[in-house]
Parts: structure tokens; C-alpha cells; sequence
């Protein structure tokens, strides 16, 4: 498979943020693989999408379900250009992301450093921001948005050639935004959007919201 040919794998892309990132993308012209845990859903998304999109059965919370997705990703492509780290969960009121989305990352990589300019877009929030102290809201989904922003931080000082980023789509009308958020999807895909596809790639380490970098 030529290396011109951008590929790029969406975690948690079966409805909200994450369906519309791969729709975006499929849409510029990527190959995206539609990851999600739920497999009806997630091919029913991916048939949504169109031809350029195809499922991959991914729970970023089982360790070897993340090592089994590399597998099969690896029998259909040989690298892949762009993993958007979007999938989280709801739980008793609140929401975060398994710390294994992140450790799933060394089960990628080797694929991810075949691209000739391979980027990780971890979708973050301001909530987890630390600059100007916290103020109580949704404690476990914040301190969660805290440590990814680290881990991105680390993985761009381990990973020079990569661009890797975190992101905040803001306050989006999906099922864990609810109805009264003040962004709409498309708006919220935006940022991770333009960091998969058009961003400079030696920007990187850096927490963005609206394409501009923002305080950790």
C-alpha cells in the first residue's frame, strides 16, 4: 500500500466527537478505521461514513483487546498515519479515559512510526488544566484529562519525529456533553481535525483548544 495513501485510526468513533473527527477526515481524503467496542455500532458508523472508512473492534480499557486491534490493523494496512485518541466513558455522573488508552499506544507505534509523518491526537479538556487551580467539577473526569495531557507531554519528548498533541473541543451537544452545550459537533471536531490533517508537524507537546495553544 503506498505511504501517499493517509490513513488515520479514531478511538471512540462510533457516535459524537470521535464520528464526526473520522467523518471529517474520510472526507479529506483519509482511509479511516472507525475503532470502537461495540461492534454493530461501530460498523454501522463506519457504513455511514462511506467506502473510505472500515471498522476496528477496539475497548481502549482491556489491554488485549488494544494488542488484538494492532493485529488486525496490521493485516489490512502496512502503517497508518494518525491515531486520534478520542474514546471515553461515562460512569455515576461522571466521565473519564481509561489510563490504558494511553498505554495502548506502544501496541500502535511500530505502525504509527512507518508513517513518513505520524501524528497522536489525544482529546483532552480544559477541565483538566492545572494553571489556575480546580474548582471541584467532575473531579475524576478532570484528574483523568490531567494525567493524559502528561502522558502527552512525555510521549512528545520520547517520540521526536511524532506530532503529539492534546486537545480541547470544548463543551460539545453529544450524549456526555448533553443538550445544552455551546458547541455543536462539527464544531468541536475542528481543532483534532486540523492537528491530524493540516497542522505543522514540529508542533507538537503542546494542549490546544480553537487551534491556538492553551495553558496545561
Amino acid at each position: 500500500m503506498p505511504k501517499s495513501e493517509k490513513i488515520a485510526l479514531v478511538t471512540g468513533a462510533n457516535k459524537g466527537i470521535g464520528f464526526e473527527v473520522a467523518r471529517q477526515l474520510a472526507a479529506k481524503g483519509f482511509r479511516v478505521f472507525v475503532g470502537a467496542r461495540n461492534e454493530k455500532a461501530g460498523r454501522a458508523a463506519a457504513q455511514k461514513i462511506g467506502p473510505a472508512a472500515t471498522f476496528l473492534k477496539i475497548d481502549v480499557s482491556d489491554p488485549a483487546s488494544i494488542r488484538k486491534a494492532a493485529a488486525e490493523l496490521a493485516k489490512m494496512v502496512d502503517h497508518f498515519d494518525v491515531l486520534v485518541n478520542n474514546a471515553g466513558i461515562i460512569v455515576d455522573g461522571d466521565s473519564h479515559q481509561h489510563p490504558q488508552a494511553a498505554n495502548g499506544r506502544a501496541s500502535l507505534q511500530p505502525m504509527l512510526a512507518n508513517s513518513s509523518a505520524p501524528r497522536i491526537v489525544n482529546v483532552s479538556s480544559s477541565g483538566g488544566q492545572l494553571h489556575d487551580g480546580a474548582d471541584g467539577w467532575s473531579p475524576v473526569y478532570c484528574i483523568s484529562k490531567t494525567a493524559l495531557n502528561g502522558v502527552t507531554s512525555q510521549l512528545a519528548a520520547a517520540l521526536p519525529k511524532f506530532a503529539v498533541n492534546s486537545v480541547c473541543p470544548g463543551w460539545v451537544r453529544t450524549d456526555m456533553g448533553g443538550p445544552n452545550a455551546t458547541r455543536s459537533v462539527e464544531q468541536g471536531a475542528d481543532g483534532i481535525v486540523w492537528l491530524a490533517a493540516a497542522a505543522p508537524q514540529n508542533l507538537t507537546g503542546k494542549f490546544l483548544q480553537d487551534r491556538k495553544v492553551i495553558p496545561w
